[in-house]
């Protein structure tokens, strides 16, 4: 395996390769966002269990969102069975995947408690109901207020924890999967890829944050036109929005990784195995 170096104007291709590939079966990536998002809504009715489950399963999501991908790109229909080839694999790489789901897991605890530690856990905004009624004097709506002076810092902290984090896990689970490195071997590999294209994956970043700024200043937009009232029919409208443009996140994953390494042959897929 051989890591490449890509140009900076690569990362915008990630993302126009990602429309592409949902253009090609949006309702076959809707389905499977919307399969995951089920399943992180009933992992929250777990708690703390639920929550830790949903984060040591997100290196394997992924894994199986590439391989979704993969599908379309050699013609096929994705399907859920995808999500379950990583339990399928030999012994060695299943063993390996586990062991990248426990450590996300646990550097996310890290991550979520350093924040709590800093700015504590009660350190998000609260802000009022919409609705009519007296207008509440600035910086109060009955007691709870509308603005933390800790908020800035502490969105600054979970950008920053979650961009690092995102470093060394990116191409782990495919570098462990198809190219059946170790799980600490896929953490490096995956950190020297990222920073040897850093460039690239800096386009990339601004190319799709540019499409959810572009999307949430429409929505505003939106909402002053029509008024607050119409906050729900917004939401409503937003909302398939904000799904089609996680599945092209998604669907974008597996050429960011094809593009950084170059395997001794092509990835195998789960239905030619």
């Amino acid at each position: 395996m051989k890591l490449k170096l890509v140009p900076p104007r690569q990362g915008m291709q990630w993302v126009r390769q990602g429309m592409r590939a949902f253009a090609a079966r949006p309702l076959a990536y809707m389905g499977l966002i919307g399969l995951w998002m089920l399943t992180v809504a009933l992992a929250q009715l777990l708690s703390l269990p639920g929550t830790l489950l949903m984060w040591a399963a997100l290196p394997s999501v992924s894994l199986g969102f590439m391989l979704a991908t993969q599908e379309v790109v050699n013609g096929r229909l994705p399907t859920v069975q995808l999500f379950l080839a990583p339990l399928q694999a030999p012994p060695t790489r299943r063993r390996a995947l586990w062991l990248l789901g426990g450590l996300y897991a646990l550097a996310m605890v890290l991550a979520v408690g350093s924040y709590a530690l800093l700015f504590g856990a009660d350190a998000a905004p609260a802000l009022p109901e919409p609705g009519p009624g007296p207008a509440q004097p600035a910086g109060d709506a009955g007691g709870v207020p509308l603005y933390d002076p800790r908020l800035p810092s502490g969105l600054l902290w979970v950008a920053t924890a979650a961009a690092v984090l995102s470093v060394p896990f990116w191409h782990a689970p495919a570098l462990v999967y198809w190219g059946g490195q170790s799980t600490a071997q896929a953490l490096f590999s995956s950190t020297v890829a990222v920073w040897r294209n850093k460039a690239a994956f800096l386009v990339y970043a601004l190319t799709g944050a540019s499409a959810f700024l572009a999307v949430a200043v429409g929505a505003s937009m939106i909402v002053s036109l029509l008024g607050v009232g119409h906050m729900q029919a917004v939401a409503l409208l937003v909302m398939p929005v904000g799904f089609i443009l996680t599945a092209v996140f998604y669907a974008s994953l597996y050429f960011t990784f094809i593009d950084c390494f170059e395997l001794p042959s092509r990835p195998s897929s789960p239905v030619e195995t």
